[in-house]
């Protein structure tokens, strides 16, 4: 892949100049995630000339007390072109801090004019990331787009997910947004878009000739898309249990990339294609069912002298909790396309490994001449396409092999892809590619709003069915592969689980 050109390297370097304030500066997503991936981009000069990055939080702090602060996060783990220390000082010689509340107009009028001294009458571009509860947004936007916005230039804002709990606070969101910005200045971030792999997945399916044809109901059995974390709520409690996993995994992250996956060829890689064509998948999906849904939450256990929490043992979640830490679901798609392909989603936390992949598992072999060699279960015989997303970015092709000898013995390998073998250089950060996209205006890894609303019906009514009807979840042991029932679910598709064939 061609590296990224530096979109400031023309004579308008020095023209305009780019204002990123960080709105929740001192919470743990800007700690770990946006600042570590700003001084990235700096570091591989992806960022112009004049540029300088606000921090606004409630919390009283200095400039130097918010550098010391995000110095603790920031890691040169690039390729060491140039002495680190030297531009990690000349990073943070451009954070600054400004104290004030989330609904204060009087406080972004302050911000306003710190923005402005810095900008020093250039053309100015104001890009604000919203690190906060969902709660505040809208008081944040109004303060900003009302007191604290570009006069010359544009004014862009990024929005964290939850987008919502459900349709209706979706759609009463978006609606609050639109009342003081404009649908293209509303970047709404799902950072499992801006990974290696889901970018990759375009690339792969029409940049080769191999896959495209294949990728139908003629030739595709059931793809399955899982995600599953080695760990549970762990200090998250509270606000995990306000959304469960549903909500945080599988209505955005698991969603998008099926839509990515599964659209028809878009006209051009412009954005409103990619959008649109993504949008259409969405609408031709079946509402969720409850008979095609596995709900689970971890229970505490121990295990070699070890003892593992329970969900309900996190401090912060109501004992009688019936929040889901896991989720199974299988999803239809009524088109041309896809019609009675099964795709399955899988996410939980507490499992017994950490990994997020998509498996796509190809239909049989007509007339085989081989079966005998594979024996009664042709699954062990079916072709895979697996992408792991992560760790270990990786794509692989499971093929039927003849094992060397004298002998007809046939054997399932891999075509393998592994990222880190062929690319030595060090991955960027999903977090580093959508806050460039954003500064350059590039919205095709972003949600648009009619996305959001047709994902948000696939999935309010079977979210509204749980939380009525009190649908127990069924436990699964902390550290284990999940609930039983997540098993009977695929199979009642004819469809098994491909990360738990032992063989990867």
């Amino acid at each position: 892949m061609t590296e990224r050109s530096n979109p400031f390297s023309e004579s308008g370097k020095t023209e305009s100049s780019l204002s990123i304030t960080v709105v929740g500066a001192s919470g743990d997503l800007a700690k770990k995630k946006i600042f570590p991936a700003l001084f990235a981009l700096f570091y591989e000069d992806c960022l112009p000339e004049n540029f300088t990055v606000f921090g606004y939080a409630r919390t009283k702090m200095t400039d130097e007390e918010l550098r010391n602060m995000i110095s603790q996060t920031l890691t040169c783990r690039i390729d060491k072109r140039e002495n680190c220390d030297d531009k990690m000082d000349r990073f943070l010689k451009r954070c600054f801090y400004h104290s004030g509340q989330y609904g204060s107009g009087e406080h972004f009028a302050e911000l306003d004019c710190k923005l402005k001294e810095k900008e020093e009458g250039r053309l100015s571009k104001r890009l604000f990331y919203l690190s906060i509860p969902p709660n505040i947004f809208v008081d944040v936007v109004r303060c900003a787009s009302t007191r604290a916005s570009s006069k010359n230039g544009w004014t862009r804002v990024i929005v964290e997910k939850p987008f919502g709990r459900d349709s209706e606070s979706s759609g009463e969101l978006t609606r609050c947004l639109k009342q003081y910005l404009a649908e293209d200045q509303i970047f709404r971030i799902d950072h499992y878009l801006g990974k290696e792999l889901v970018e990759n997945l375009s690339v792969l399916r029409f940049s080769n000739l191999i896959f495209e044809p294949l990728w139908s109901r003629d030739y595709i059995r059931n793809v399955q898309f899982i995600f599953s974390e080695d760990f549970g709520t762990e200090g998250r409690g509270g606000y995990f249990d306000n959304y469960g996993i549903i909500r945080d995994i599988m209505q955005n992250h698991l969603l998008q990339i099926l839509a990515l996956f599964a659209m028809e060829t878009p006209v051009s890689l412009d954005a409103e294609d990619i959008r649109n064509e993504k949008v259409k998948v969405l609408r031709s999906m079946r509402p969720l069912q409850l008979e095609n849904v596995v709900v689970g939450q971890y229970k505490g256990h121990s295990k070699s002298g070890k003892t593992y929490p329970a969900y309900t043992d996190d401090p912060t979640v109501p004992k009688s909790s019936l929040t889901p830490t896991f989720a199974a679901a299988a999803l239809f798609i009524d088109n041309a396309r896809w019609d009675g392909v099964p795709f399955l989603m899988k996410a939980g936390k507490a499992l017994h490994t950490k990994r997020a992949e998509i498996r796509v598992q190809f239909r049989h072999v007509p007339g085989n001449l081989f079966k005998r060699n594979f024996g009664t279960d042709l699954d062990k015989a079916t072709n895979e396409l697996v992408l792991r997303v992560q760790p270990d970015e990786a794509i692989y092709l499971k093929i039927n092999n003849k094992v060397p000898g004298l002998g007809m013995r046939l054997d399932r390998s891999d075509l393998n892809l592994l990222y880190r073998a062929r690319y030595p250089r060090e991955i960027p950060d999903a977090y580093e590619r959508l806050l460039l996209d954003a500064i350059e205006g590039e919205r095709r890894l972003f949600i648009r709003s009619d996305e959001l609303d047709a994902a948000w019906a696939l999935f309010t009514p079977l979210l509204k069915e749980l939380e009525e009807k009190k649908i127990a979840p069924e436990l699964y042991p902390y550290g284990s592969r999940g609930p039983v029932g997540s098993h009977y679910l695929a199979a009642k598709h004819n469809v098994r689980w491909g990360d738990l064939s032992g063989e990867d």
